[in-house]
């Protein structure tokens, strides 16, 4: 790739998505988007770029921000959260909001398996209030990733990144040499896609919001955005649930930690969405 193309493709992904490429690591850009110049036609990523530079279509642009965009994810990643969520989060807000269904959103969800965690633990909790709805919610601004979490199709290797062997013997079926969600649990979940650097004032409101291992990837000016978006859409009383290393503190106001739970912020009283 010559100069020039790491440029392009480092600015279209900045005023897209609000993703942070680092543009010295060509050998990445490289691996995400040979697989598209191969799916689209082309003989290598460099044909691709100039392809790109005459036809300028917004559907290959947005296949080649989709393809730099950090898919890594696995099935209760960070246990402690769902733990945590199951335990305390949940039978908190199922009591405070009576008959109100609960909905929590698993933004930024690439394949799925963080939306379908939550949704295990949705059907496994036992100190929820009697008649307890819980509407769960993921997105990605990827639409090849969400038509696998659709699917609820996942590979052996996928179902063994931390998938306890009880989930998956309770909620999964032997499909050939894949494992795929009961219909059960893949119908708790409603799909959409949602780019997070742009307007969220109309993504509706949630009790919960899981925005893990997502932000780092954004540019520092449109992280705070996102945060203040995702302020927005909490009641005062929600919650967000953030890697445990991140502190949204040190970017925006909108939220404060929550004493002793590592990772889990509530909105700030003080914080005012932006009109």
């Amino acid at each position: 790739m010559t100069p020039e193309d790491i440029q392009l493709v480092v600015a279209l992904c900045k005023a897209r998505a609000g993703l942070k490429i680092d543009p010295a690591k060509t050998y990445l850009m490289e691996s995400r988007l040979a697989p598209l110049a191969r799916r689209e036609g082309y003989n290598s990523v460099e044909d691709l770029i100039a392809g790109l530079k005459v036809r300028r279509e917004e559907p290959l642009i947005w296949a080649l921000v989709e393809a730099m965009t950090l898919n890594e994810t696995a099935f209760f990643r960070d246990r402690a959260t769902f733990d945590q969520l199951r335990d305390d989060i949940l039978p908190t807000l199922t009591r405070m909001r009576g008959p109100e269904p609960i909905r929590i959103w698993s933004a930024a969800c690439a394949t799925g398996q963080e939306a379908y965690s939550v949704a295990m633990i949705a059907e496994e909790a036992h100190d929820l209030e009697p008649g307890a709805r819980i509407d769960i919610y993921g997105s990605d601004i990827a639409e090849r990733c969400l038509e696998k979490a659709q699917s609820g199709l996942y590979t052996q290797f996928e179902v063994q990144r931390g998938l306890p062997i009880q989930q998956l013997v309770r909620h999964f079926e032997k499909i050939e040499d894949n494992w795929q969600l009961s219909p059960r649990i893949r119908q708790r979940v409603r799909w959409r896609r949602i780019n997070l650097a742009a307007d969220l004032s109309g993504v509706g409101r949630f009790d919960v919001i899981l925005a893990r291992h997502v932000l780092t990837a954004l540019d520092d000016g449109i992280r705070r955005r996102v945060l203040e978006g995702l302020a927005a859409a909490l009641p005062s009383d929600g919650f967000l649930l953030l890697d445990a290393d991140v502190a949204p503190q040190d970017l925006t106001d909108a939220f404060r930690p929550v004493s002793g739970r590592t990772g889990l912020f509530a909105r700030n009283p003080s914080f005012r969405a932006a009109a």
